[in-house]
């Protein structure tokens, strides 16, 4: 972890609620349009409630919760897809509603499920995120086979169609994709879901050296406890859209007493705090 007291992102009393409509069932954000077609007054779900923390430049964050705790929806809205309905998110000083393209060049966002052009290959998608971001394309290739080989994908693999690869080996190029324009923040939510054991090593060992060579800042979300525990300086345990803990991974586990003689783990602290499991709907 970094020694400078340069603050990455500060999230303060972040807030943001969605309403369900009682007789179509779809959830719209709190500011949406009105609802006069005389169906039943929309329920509000309050998906981030009064979330505060700051991350150090160098810092990999890491991000606990169940499914529907509220960690993608805060991915989200650091990655300016989403504004907060209260509170503020910045991005090395630049506020994600007023200075949202200073915050998109800062950053890039790898989810569960990536978008691609899938009749084309890996190095040309690749290539084309590249020309976005203003990388040229001679220096961009070599990069791409570098990356891609460095992430466990064959040499031949680059130029085929990226429908014909596997789903673990797709998110390897959406992962590929982000690490390619070393972006100051990454956003990895939940990156590893999907892959083999050894392709999860591949990924977080990756992780580590874009922040140990390149200094970036990563905000991680998993359901990986091993994971978390392995990469993080620090950790947020987020229940129903509220953080109630936050430390690093030794001082989270000594929260909770070893049973039987074993220490705790991320996973025992979890469990203590939520009553919850982790892959819990």
């Amino acid at each position: 972890m970094t020694n400078s007291n340069h603050i990455a992102l500060s999230v303060q009393h972040a807030r943001k609620v969605f309403r369900k409509n009682g007789k179509s069932g779809r959830w719209r954000r709190l500011r949406g349009k009105k609802n006069d077609s005389g169906d039943e007054t929309p329920r509000q779900v309050v998906a981030v409630n009064d979330v505060s923390f700051e991350i150090q430049t160098g810092e990999i964050f890491g991000i606990l919760g169940p499914n529907g705790s509220g960690k993608s929806t805060l991915v989200r809205l650091v990655a300016t897809l989403l504004q907060p309905d209260g509170g503020t998110v910045t991005v090395f000083g630049h506020d994600v509603q007023r200075e949202e393209m200073a915050v998109k060049r800062l950053i890039n966002r790898v989810s569960v499920e990536a978008s691609f052009f899938k009749k084309l290959s890996p190095m040309e998608n690749l290539l084309y995120a590249a020309r976005l971001y203003g990388l040229p394309a001679g220096t961009a290739r070599q990069e791409i086979v570098r990356i891609l080989t460095r992430l466990g994908i064959k040499k031949r693999s680059i130029t085929q169609p990226l429908e014909d690869m596997s789903r673990g080996m797709q998110q390897k190029v959406a992962i590929a994709r982000a690490f390619l324009t070393q972006p100051m923040l990454l956003l990895l939510d939940e990156p590893t879901t999907g892959l083999d054991p050894r392709s999860k090593r591949e990924v977080q060992a990756f992780v580590e050296e874009m922040r140990d060579v390149h200094n970036a800042t990563i905000l991680l979300t998993t359901h990986d406890m091993n994971e978390a525990d392995a990469l993080c300086d620090r950790v947020a345990i987020l229940d129903e859209g509220q953080i109630v803990a936050l430390d690093t991974p030794a001082q989270l586990k000594a929260m909770v007493k070893p049973t039987n003689g074993h220490e705790a783990t991320l996973e025992d602290v979890f469990m203590e705090l939520t009553g919850k499991a982790l892959t819990e709907e």
